[in-house]
Parts: C-alpha cells; sequence; structure tokens
C-alpha cells in the first residue's frame, strides 16, 4: 500500500478498533511524513528578499545579504539585505554592521580571484558573475570552498547542482534536516509494514519498496522546497504579471514565524501569505507524489490480481481521489503542523541552554518532528475515511 505504512503505524499505536485491511487496498498515505519547514536560525540566510516593496524592487533577494546584492528602489550600500519594511538609513546601518559582524567582510572581486586561485578551486558562473558585480561576503566564500571539497560524491554534487549548493551555502545543516526527515519515516514505515503485514511481509515486499521509495523522494522534496537558499544574481526587471508576481513571491519569507535581523523585517501581510503559498507548494507536491504512488500499487494490484484473484480482494483505490486527498492534507494539516515546529525550533535554538549546548536543539528537533509524524499520521486516517477513500 504506497504510502500508507506510516499511518498505519499511528492506527498500531492508537489501538483503533476499526480494522486495517491487511493488504493493498487502501490509498497510500504515508505522505504524511512531509516536509518538515526548514526553518532558519536567527541571523541566518533567508530566501526571502526582505523587501518592504515585492513589486518594486526586483533585484532584492538572499544575495543581499552575504554578497553584498540590493538594487533597484531598495539598493543599500554593498553587504545590507534589502529594504526591509522600516527601520530608514538608521536602520540600513545597523544592517550593514550587523552583517559585516555575522557574515565577515564583503571581497571585492581581485579578492575573490586570489583566494580561489591560491586553492585551485574554480567558481561557478552565478557566483563569479556576482563576484564581478557586487562581490562576495567572506562567511560564503570560504563556506563554498570547504563544501565543494567534501569527499565524493557530495564535493561533486555541490559542484554540480546549484540547487543543493545554494542550500547547503544558507544552511549546513540542510542535509542533516533531510537525513533526520528520511530516516523517521523510513523506520516508521518499516515497522509499519512489517506489523501489518505479517507473515505476507516478503510476499508484498514490491509493496513496501514501492511505498518507501516514493516517500524518499517527497521527503527530499519537501524539504528542498521549504530550505533557505542563496540566490546569486538579479531578479528580473521585468514588468509583466508573471515577473511581478515571482518579486512578491520572492519578498515573503521562508516561513511564517521566520525571524527578523537588522534591515530585514516582514510584515504581517507577507507572513499569512506566506502560509497560503507554502500550502500551495504542499499541495501541488502532495497530489503529484500522490498520483505517482498510488498509480505504482494500483499497478502492482492489478497485475497480480490478473495472475491470481481472491475473494477477499477489495477494489483498487480511486486515483485521482487519493492523490486529492494528500494534496489537501498536505496544504492544510502538514502545512500548519510544520509551521508550528518551525517556530517552535526557533525558540528553541535561540534559548540559551541550545546555544551552550548545540545538541538540546537536535534532540528536540528530532523528538518533536518524530512525534508529528505519528500524530500526522492517525489524523490522515481519520480524514481518508471521512472522504471515503479507505
Amino acid at each position: 500500500m504506497a504510502f500508507s505504512s506510516t499511518f498505519d503505524l499511528s492506527i498500531f499505536l492508537s489501538k483503533s478498533s476499526s480494522k486495517v485491511n491487511t493488504t493493498s487496498n487502501a490509498p497510500s498515505t504515508r505522505l504524511n511524513s512531509n516536509l518538515p519547514v526548514t526553518k532558519l536560525p536567527p541571523h541566518s540566510l533567508s530566501s526571502s528578499s526582505c523587501s518592504s516593496k515585492p513589486l518594486q524592487s526586483p533585484t532584492s533577494s538572499p544575495l543581499d545579504v552575504i554578497a553584498g546584492g540590493g538594487g533597484g528602489e531598495n539598493k543599500l550600500p554593498p553587504g545590507n539585505s534589502g529594504g526591509g519594511s522600516g527601520g530608514g538609513d538608521e536602520g540600513a546601518g545597523d544592517g550593514e554592521d550587523y552583517e559585516e559582524i555575522e557574515f565577515g567582510p564583503l571581497m571585492r572581486f581581485d579578492e575573490v580571484i586570489r583566494e580561489t586561485e591560491a586553492r585551485g578551486v574554480e567558481l561557478p558562473s552565478d557566483m563569479l558573475e556576482a563576484a564581478k558585480k557586487e562581490g562576495i561576503r567572506k562567511l560564503l566564500l570560504f563556506r563554498y570552498f570547504d563544501l565543494q571539497a567534501l569527499p565524493w560524491p557530495l564535493g561533486e554534487a555541490i559542484k554540480a547542482f546549484a540547487l543543493l549548493r545554494n542550500r547547503m551555502l544558507a544552511d549546513p545543516s540542510f542535509l542533516f534536516k533531510v537525513g533526520i526527515e528520511v530516516v523517521i519515516d523510513s523506520c516508521c514505515a518499516t515497522f509499519a509494514e512489517v506489523q501489518k503485514r505479517g507473515k505476507d511481509f516478503w510476499n508484498e515486499f514490491e509493496l513496501y519498496a514501492a511505498d518507501l521509495l516514493v516517500g524518499i523522494v517527497v521527503d527530499i522534496a519537501l524539504v528542498g522546497l521549504l530550505a533557505p537558499y542563496v540566490r546569486f544574481g538579479r531578479a528580473s526587471a521585468s514588468t509583466g504579471p508573471l515577473a511581478r508576481f515571482n518579486r512578491a513571491c520572492s519578498s515573503l519569507p521562508s516561513s511564517v514565524f521566520e525571524a527578523e535581523r537588522p534591515g530585514c523585517k516582514f510584515t504581517l501581510g507577507q507572513r499569512i501569505g506566506t502560509y497560503f503559498y507554502k500550502g500551495v507548494l504542499y499541495g501541488s507536491v502532495g497530489f503529484v507524489c500522490g498520483i505517482i504512488g498510488q498509480g505504482i500499487a494500483n499497478m502492482i494490484m492489478t497485475a497480480k490480481r490478473s495472475v491470481k484473484k481472491s475473494e477477499e480482494d477489495v477494489p483498487v483505490p480511486p486515483l485521482v481521489k487519493s492523490a486529492a486527498l494528500w494534496g489537501v492534507f498536505l496544504a492544510v494539516s502538514s502545512n500548519t503542523r510544520y509551521q508550528i515546529i518551525n517556530g517552535l525550533e526557533q525558540v528553541v535554538e535561540a534559548s540559551p541552554v541550545a546555544k551552550s549546548v548545540p545538541p538540546a536543539a537536535m534532540a528536540f528537533t528530532i523528538g518533536i518532528r518524530f512525534a508529528n509524524n505519528i500524530y500526522g499520521g492517525m489524523q490522515f486516517v481519520d480524514w481518508a475515511r471521512l472522504s471515503g477513500v479507505q
């Protein structure tokens, strides 16, 4: 049963009196393990532009924080992070001083070239272009040196895939967060599958494998979609509707409770907009992965029944209806839960205990996401039954 294992675990733990089918007769439910909203610690880099005029400032981006960007109407001296929603000249100066302390000095093009030549490193074209136009913060440059020198295959992946590189530059713990989500989800899935299928586990191993593989893809995609990232280059200066929409989206915080920093503040409207924007992302990923996951399960069920039929066989779950349920569940329930988790994680990371004992914040993240995985599974079962999918 594609994606169902995590929710079967929740049923097992809650000792529900409603019996769950022991074959792949229900729509896949694994998608509850979705997407942690990858949060930013206070003062870390953001994927948002921090612009108070998202439709008029096409050049604001995370590059403003660390690579000295900015431009257009809200352009500040190199090293600032964009206009923000207030602060004026005093706020801009505070932001520049803060970034100098937090991210290091802004390195000019000739300084960047000297460092790269000394290490025999070739910068990607977008980073090189940023160095020519605005310069690059020392922290960003040296972090890239460290990342590209990682053992194979990570180092090569950093060089080859900008999506991974930019997220690792913004949040070096990005892969840790992905790994934690995958491990928690996979362990819950495997435990639930073994408990549910019993002696038929190996006979239905292909269903378990399909569930597990698609679930891993879901975890990676959703963590990546919500992770902070460094953006090189400038946004399009086009005035068309699509360009304005893209600039408005880029001005949003990465999560509802993203911490503000000097020169980078968010309005209440932007935070509300983030909730709905992330809901659309969650829902889209949920629907697409639901089509793929339930489609695989349905094909396997149909193929098996063409060889051997049984009186215990139940109708194949409706593909589109199941996928729609996953999409709505991710957009509403998962989006809300992970936004809250993100806010709680920020509070914990900013606490004196976490600052003095960093593993405390990691332990909190693991614990709260595990609990959320179980609760989300139980909640999805209720949604599936109310909707008639299960």
